[in-house]
C-alpha cells in the first residue's frame, strides 16, 4: 500500500468535454491544483467580457449562440451540441465538402483563451501521429475561433469499456503500452495533454487506441502545470488502475467509477481486486506513486511517459486469452430399422425395371478390325526401327568411338570474389532495432534468437489491425554483432509463423552499427518459417541486420517470433 496526497482530478466528463473538479488535498506537492487555479484566475481577470461577481460567485462565460444547421466557412454544418460550458461549445458536425462527420470546438474570438487554443490546435496538427485524433482545421473567422478535428464513429470510449467491467490482462497491457508510447512521442515534440481521462481515449474496431484532445482540451480550460510529463504519466497510471480494478484510484467517484475508500490511501490494484495481474499492478503503482508516496515494491516510480513505456516493454509477455469455440453439436441420433420394430417383417421389394440392351463387345465391327490391323503394323515398324538403332550403337562402340563430355567444372571468373566456406560465424552480441517506433522491442528476449535452443524465442510487440506493424512503421529487427569484420555468405532464420524478412548488412568499414534502416545495404529477402537469406556473393561486415517487414497473425493481432538464427561464411 502506498500513502500519497492527490492533486485535483476531474470527477465528471461529458464526452471528454465537460469536467467537474474534485477538491485537492492541501499537501499536494505536484503543483497541479495550484497551477490550474492560477490559470483559471488569470483567464477570468483578463477577460474583458467576463460577468461581474454577484453574491460572491463568478458566473461562467457564455458560449456563442449557435444552433443546429449553422454553417462555418460555408462548409461545416453543425448537427449536435455535445458540450456547452465556460464560454465554448463542442459540436458534432458534417464536412459537406468531403461528406464526412467531424468534431468542432467553438469559442468567441475575444475569449481570453482563444489565442492559446489556436496555438495548441496548430501545434497538435503538425504532429501528424496516427495514434492521436487529428486536428483538421484551426480558424479565426467572423468573431469566432473554431477547431475542427476527426470524428471516429466506429470507436468506443474507454469510459464505456470500463463500464462493462475490468479488462483482461492482455487488453490492459495493450492500453498502457499504446497510450504511454503515444504520449512519449508527443512529449518528445514538446506537446502534452494534461486532461488524459477515460473519455479522451478511444479504442477502434481493430483494437488500436487513439487519444483525442492533445493540447487542445487543456487550452480550452486554461489548464497549465509545472511538470506536464509527470501529470500525463500519472493520468496513464490512473487509466491502467481503472482498467484493472474498475475503480478510480482516488477518493472521489469519477467517470462512472467508484473511488477508493476514504482514509485508506492508495491501495495497489491487486489489493483492491482478486486476480489482478501482478506485473500490471506494479506498473500502475509506479506511475501513480509520485509526490513523495512510497511504492508498494522496490522499483522506482515512473515520472515520464517514456520511462513508463520502457517499463511496460521490459515486462514478460502477456498472452491474449485463448479464443472460445463452441463444442460441436452431436449428430441427431438415428434409429435403426430393428429399433423401429421392423425386424422380421417383409421388406418392400424394388420395382421391376426394363432390361437394358447390352452393347456389342468392342472392336467387333469392320471399323474395329481395320483399326486393329493398323495398330499392329505400327508396332512392327517401331520394333524394326528400334532394332536398327541398337545395332548402329553396337557398331560405334566396336570401333572405339567415345562420346564427348558436355559437363564443365564451374569456374570463378573473378578471383577477387571470395568463395563461400560454409563455416559457422559466431554471434558475439545482439540488440533489438526499432528506430521507427519507441526504440524498444522486447530487448530482454534478444539472446533467445541465437542461443541455439529452438524452444526459446524473441518476439516483437503485438500489432493490431494490419500485418505491417499496424501501419505504424515499416519494420523492426535485430542487429547481430559479429565482434569483427567477418565474411557472411548465408543467414538462416527460423520463425514461428510465416514472416517476411530482409537481410541487411552495415558497410565493411563501419565502426559502429548504423542507427537507421537506410544505413544498411539490403542483400537478400524471403518469406516463410525457415528462411535462408543468401547474398548474390559473400559480403564482409561486422553488423548484420535481420529486418522483419511483414508479420504473421496470431492471438488476435500480428507478432513476429524468431526461434533461431545461424550465420555461415
Amino acid at each position: 500500500m502506498a500513502e500519497r496526497s492527490t492533486a485535483a482530478v476531474d470527477v465528471a466528463d461529458n464526452s471528454g468535454e465537460d469536467p467537474l473538479t474534485a477538491k485537492a488535498d492541501k499537501a499536494a506537492t505536484d503543483g497541479v491544483a495550484e497551477a490550474q487555479k492560477k490559470a483559471v484566475t488569470s483567464a477570468e481577470a483578463t477577460d474583458n467580457k467576463a460577468v461581474e461577481r454577484k453574491s460572491g460567485e463568478q458566473s461562467s462565460l457564455t458560449a456563442p449562440e449557435l444552433h443546429s444547421g449553422h454553417k462555418l466557412a460555408r462548409r461545416y454544418r453543425l448537427e449536435e451540441c455535445v458540450t456547452r460550458l465556460d464560454g465554448f461549445s463542442s459540436w458534432r458536425a458534417v464536412d459537406e465538402k468531403l461528406r464526412r462527420a467531424v468534431g468542432v470546438h467553438i469559442l468567441p474570438a475575444d475569449h481570453s483563451r482563444a489565442r492559446s487554443v489556436l496555438a495548441a490546435a496548430r501545434s497538435a496538427a503538425l504532429l501528424g501521429d496516427p495514434r492521436f485524433v487529428q486536428v483538421l482545421d484551426a480558424v479565426e473567422e467572423n468573431d469566432l475561433v473554431y477547431v475542427v478535428h476527426e470524428w471516429l464513429p466506429d470507436s468506443t470510449e474507454l469510459t464505456a469499456l470500463l463500464a462493462a467491467g475490468p479488462m483482461e490482462p492482455h487488453d490492459a497491457y495493450q492500453l498502457v503500452s499504446q497510450v504511454s508510447q503515444a504520449m512519449a512521442a508527443a512529449h518528445r515534440e514538446g506537446l502534452s495533454h494534461l486532461r488524459l481521462t477515460p473519455s479522451a481515449v478511444l479504442r477502434s474496431s481493430t483494437g488500436q487506441y487513439r487519444i483525442r484532445g492533445l493540447a487542445v482540451n487543456a487550452a480550452l480550460r486554461g489548464i497549465s502545470v509545472e511538470r506536464p510529463q509527470r501529470t500525463d504519466t500519472e493520468a496513464i497510471g490512473a487509466l491502467l488502475y481503472a482498467a484493472l480494478t474498475q475503480r478510480w484510484p482516488y477518493e472521489n467517484d469519477a467517470y462512472g467509477l467508484s473511488g477508493l475508500p476514504k482514509g485508506v490511501g492508495l491501495l495497489a490494484p491487486d489489493q483492491v481486486r482478486a486476480g489482478v495481474h501482478r506485473g500490471l499492478s506494479e506498473i500502475a503503482m509506479r506511475a501513480l506513486a509520485n509526490d513523495g508516496a512510497t511504492a508498494s515494491r522496490q522499483e522506482p516510480p515512473c515520472t515520464t511517459p517514456d520511462e513508463l513505456a520502457k517499463a511496460v516493454a521490459a515486462m514478460p509477455r502477456i498472452r491474449p486469452p485463448e479464443p472460445e469455440f463452441p463444442l460441436p453439436t452431436p449428430p441427431e441420433y438415428q434409429r435403426t430399422t430393428y429399433q423401429q420394430g421392423t425386424y422380421g417383417r417383409p421388406q418392400p421389394r424394388p420395382a421391376v425395371t426394363q432390361p437394358v440392351a447390352v452393347p456389342p463387345p468392342p472392336l467387333q465391327s469392320r471399323t474395329g478390325k481395320a483399326l486393329k490391323w493398323a495398330v499392329s503394323a505400327l508396332l512392327i515398324a517401331a520394333l524394326g526401327l528400334g532394332s536398327w538403332q541398337i545395332a548402329d550403337r553396337l557398331l560405334d562402340q566396336s570401333t572405339g568411338a567415345e562420346p564427348q563430355q558436355t559437363t564443365q567444372e564451374p569456374k570463378n571468373d573473378d578471383p577477387k570474389v571470395p568463395a563461400a566456406t560454409g563455416k559457422p560465424v559466431a554471434i558475439v552480441d545482439a540488440h533489438d532495432f526499432d528506430p521507427l517506433g519507441d526504440g524498444a522491442e522486447n530487448p530482454g528476449q534478444i539472446k533467445n534468437a541465437y542461443d541455439g535452443d529452438p524452444g526459446t524465442t524473441w518476439k516483437t510487440m503485438r500489432y493490431d489491425g494490419y500485418s505491417k506493424f499496424g501501419n505504424l512503421k515499416s519494420g523492426v529487427g535485430i542487429v547481430l554483432d559479429l565482434g569483427s569484420v567477418q565474411q557472411v555468405a548465408k543467414v538462416e532464420v527460423t520463425f514461428q509463423g510465416p514472416t517476411s524478412v530482409q537481410l541487411r548488412t552495415a558497410p565493411e568499414n563501419a565502426s559502429s552499427h548504423p542507427g537507421e534502416p537506410g544505413g544498411y545495404a539490403t542483400q537478400a529477402s524471403g518469406n516463410g518459417t525457415q528462411v535462408a537469406l543468401q547474398p548474390t556473393q559473400p559480403v564482409k561486415t561486422r553488423y548484420v541486420l535481420v529486418w522483419l517487414t511483414d508479420l504473421p497473425s496470431g492471438g488476435g493481432g500480428f507478432r513476429g517470433e524468431i526461434s533461431d538464427i545461424k550465420i555461415t561464411s
